[in-house]
């Protein structure tokens, strides 16, 4: 009798190990679970679909939201109480230095982390650097040339003869607008203008406005830019070459004095995500040396990975070796650029 006990309590046991082991095994599965939702604005002209499909063959199942940075940082904070996203990649520093300040980051050390260059990433492991971007402005190189094209941005609506000739933006979202509005605005800082800008500042976006042709969503840039209705305008230097080879127009570069403003885009783990081992493995990935090889030759783009980057493209070396990177303060330019985009919204545009 008393064996029989003796099993039945061993069996019991038994049963109550394997049953906390499998609620351990499955707690462990969730941790890694690699289905994530991924805020970017990156995702155009076939970046997200490259990057669902490569993800996939790593076991990931990768659903990716897109919208402008502006956007995407605006709709993260609004979700901080209950995330959505697992990770957010693109997007600018100026994006990400507002989302650290908002405590919307989870820190995370890559293991690449040290790969990339030297003061690109943030400094206490909140986001880090995947790729460069330039900001430039382009004309169309049938009807420019160096020395008949605009020499900088506000030539365009200081020399009459460049009027309604360059597109300027109706949606203020975008990452590449606010940064090419914030290097406009940045040369005019004046601790006692408005909003930190002079009042010559202010006149002068204004004239840039007032002078350009407004953007349509009915027709691209690149279209205009080829058949001459706006051949100048801003565009992104990893974005040039594919729309070359789909308008068949070859862009020229501005190069100014100044320089061109240079962003770089980063990722980071989003707080509060429940799948935030699978986040970091994402990371990790993606950001490896190998994976941004492999994006910079398919997507034009300029790794700040130190290894990927000797990978990168001829012709885009050549661009980012050609133009001067113009000074920007970028904590500045975060802590104004939302009331500079409401201002220019109520009273200019």
């Amino acid at each position: 009798m008393k064996k029989s006990w003796l099993l039945i309590v061993v069996l019991v046991f038994s049963l109550v190990l394997t049953a906390c082991g499998g609620k351990q095994e499955s707690s462990q599965g969730a941790g890694k679970d690699k289905s994530l939702v991924v805020y970017t604005n990156s995702a155009s002209d076939g970046r997200g679909d490259w990057l669902k499909e490569k993800a996939a063959e790593q076991g990931f199942d990768i659903k990716i939201v897109e919208a402008g940075g502006g956007d995407i940082r605006n709709k993260l904070i609004a979700e901080k109480a209950n995330p959505i996203a697992d990770v957010v990649y693109g997007l600018n520093e100026m994006n990400y230095i507002a989302l650290k300040n908002e405590d919307v980051l989870e820190p995370f050390t890559p293991v690449w982390a040290n790969e990339v260059e030297e003061g690109t990433s943030d400094s206490e492991g909140y986001y880090h650097s995947l790729v460069k971007q330039a900001i430039l402005l382009i004309y169309n190189s049938d009807l420019y040339t160096q020395e008949t094209t605009a020499s900088d941005w506000p030539e365009l609506w200081e020399n009459k003869a460049f009027h309604g000739l360059y597109e300027v933006p109706t949606n203020l979202g975008g990452d590449t607008t606010r940064t090419v509005i914030a290097s406009i605005l940045v040369r005019y800082q004046d601790p006692n203008g408005k909003l930190g800008i002079s009042d010559k500042g202010w006149k002068e976006i204004k004239k840039f406005f007032d002078n350009g042709t407004p953007a349509t969503e009915a027709t691209p840039f690149y279209a205009n830019l080829a058949n001459g209705t706006t051949p100048f305008g801003q565009m992104f230097s990893s974005g040039i070459q594919q729309r070359e080879q789909e308008y068949g127009v070859k862009a020229g570069i501005v190069s100014p004095e100044i320089g061109v403003p240079y962003v770089t885009e980063q990722i980071a783990v989003v707080k509060g995500t429940k799948k935030k081992e699978g986040a970091e493995e994402f990371i990790n990935w993606f950001g490896s040396a190998k994976v941004q090889a492999e994006w910079a030759k398919a997507f034009n783009s300029m790794p700040t990975n130190l290894e990927a980057a000797k990978s990168a493209n001829p012709e885009v070396k050549t661009l980012h070796e050609s133009v001067k990177k113009q000074d920007m303060d970028w904590e500045f330019i975060t802590e104004n650029i939302d009331a500079w985009i409401e201002k220019i919204t109520l009273e200019i545009q």
